[in-house]
């Protein structure tokens, strides 16, 4: 969420008391989809709709991770302990940047392997938990500051981007993105990523065989590489722009 937090005795139990939820949840779905496989999970791709739905997953997945990375990177880097109100980076292309990136990846799962009804299950979870709890850190961030915030909030869309917003500006520019950020959630982003894999691997060869699935792994693999260019071309721009922007602090000085 753009901006700062509200400190409070009771903010960590607040923290840990959403983790408990989210985690309750997810292990709720994993339960339930072992459980019911055949109700959850796509049998066959009987369709080319089907194969589209698993790669525009896997990308969403991957944009979700990057989209989480720089935001929390940039709000670590920007905020001043949480006492400045962010409106850069990605928090000039929506107020809360973070949460889009879990929505990115969770559609991207359910696209990937679950039937296409189970994403009108995930966007009501998602609004459930979500949204509601970004209408308490608005009114949070109204009382820190004040007319700013209502500012930003008339300029900048709460969750979803506009797509004119998106083209005008260069990609680096509101998805900046720095090695030590990538670094800290390297870890989600790989455990994600290969269980996903593997998921829709043992879907696929169980029920298409090997042959044909190793048709649709090159796809998955080319949107991998693709995705490894993308962060290390927003890396290195990240870096011209502020060895940019520090070269022309002194100049100025």
């Amino acid at each position: 969420m753009a901006g700062a937090r509200i400190f409070a005795p009771s903010v960590s139990g607040k923290m840990k008391r959403r983790l408990k939820i989210n985690g309750f949840i997810v292990f709720l779905a994993i339960v339930l989809s072992a459980l019911f496989p055949h109700i959850f999970f796509r049998r066959a791709q009987v369709a080319s709709w089907d194969e589209f739905a698993e790669i525009f997953g896997m990308a969403f997945i991957l944009l979700g991770q990057i989209l989480r990375a720089s935001s929390r990177g940039y709000k670590a880097e920007h905020s001043e302990n949480s006492h400045s109100l962010i409106q850069g980076g990605p928090y000039a292309l929506v107020r809360n940047p973070m949460y889009l990136g879990i929505l990115f990846i969770g559609l991207g799962i359910v696209l990937a392997l679950f039937n296409w009804w189970v994403v009108v299950i995930f966007l009501c979870v998602f609004i459930w938990r979500y949204l509601i709890l970004i209408y308490k850190e608005e009114k949070k961030l109204l009382a820190s500051f004040g007319q700013a915030y209502q500012d930003y909030q008339q300029r900048v869309p709460r969750l979803l981007p506009s797509l004119a917003a998106v083209l005008q500006k260069d990609m680096a520019e509101y998805l900046p993105l720095k090695i030590p950020w990538l670094k800290k959630e390297i870890g989600s982003i790989l455990a994600l990523l290969l269980i996903a894999l593997f998921l829709e691997s043992w879907k696929n060869v169980k029920s298409e065989g090997i042959k044909i699935y190793l048709k649709e792994a090159i796809l998955f693999l080319t949107i991998i590489i693709l995705f490894i260019f993308l962060i290390t071309y927003l890396i290195r721009r990240t870096n011209h722009q502020q060895k940019d922007a520090s070269s022309k602090s002194k100049n100025t000085l």
